[in-house]
C-alpha cells in the first residue's frame, strides 16, 4: 500500500498536469481535508518532493486556508540548470541532494532515464571510494562535469 506523501505527490502531479500550465493553486486546507491528515502532512510534501532542487518552485500564503502555488521550473535557456550547478551543487554535495537534482532532471525530461542512473552510478559512495570528509566535494565536481557536459 503506497505511503500517504506518495499518494499526495502524485495527486499534485496529476493537478500540474491536468492544467497544461506550469503553475498551479491549491488550498492547503482543502487538500488536507481531501486526503484525511493535518496540514502539516501537505507542507511535508511541499518541502521534500516540491523543492527547486526538484524542480517546483513553491510559494505558500498565510491565512484564508493557506493558498500555495506551485510552478514548475521552465528551463529556458538552461539559466535555472547554471543556477542549480552553481549555488545548489557548490563545492560540497550529498548523495541524496544528488539523487534529487537528478531525478527532477529525468521528471522534466531534461535528461533520460538512462542518463540519470549513469550519473547516480558515478557519485554513489561506492564508487567515490576515497575518505568520507571527501566523498561530497568529489561528488559535486563529478556531478557538476556531466551536468555541463549533458546540458549546457
Amino acid at each position: 500500500m503506497p505511503r500517504l506523501s506518495d499518494v499526495i505527490e502524485e495527486f499534485i502531479k496529476e493537478l500540474l498536469e491536468e492544467t497544461g500550465d506550469s503553475a498551479l493553486e491549491i488550498g492547503r486546507n482543502e487538500l488536507a481535508n481531501q486526503f484525511r491528515c493535518a496540514p502539516s502532512q501537505i507542507n511535508y510534501v511541499l518541502t521534500t518532493r516540491f523543492s527547486t532542487e526538484s524542480g517546483y518552485y513553491v510559494e505558500s500564503r498565510r491565512g484564508g486556508g493557506g493558498c500555495i502555488r506551485i510552478t514548475k521550473i521552465q528551463y529556458k535557456n538552461n539559466e535555472p540548470l547554471r543556477k542549480i550547478i552553481d549555488e545548489k551543487i557548490g563545492n560540497s554535495i550529498t548523495y541524496e541532494n544528488s539523487r534529487i537534482i537528478i531525478q527532477g532532471l529525468i521528471e522534466r525530461n531534461i535528461i533520460s532515464g538512462r542518463e540519470g542512473n549513469i550519473m547516480k552510478g558515478a557519485i554513489n559512495d561506492r564508487t567515490i571510494d576515497v575518505p568520507f570528509e571527501n566523498k561530497n566535494t568529489i561528488r559535486a565536481q563529478i556531478l557538476k562535469a556531466m551536468l555541463k557536459v549533458v546540458l549546457l
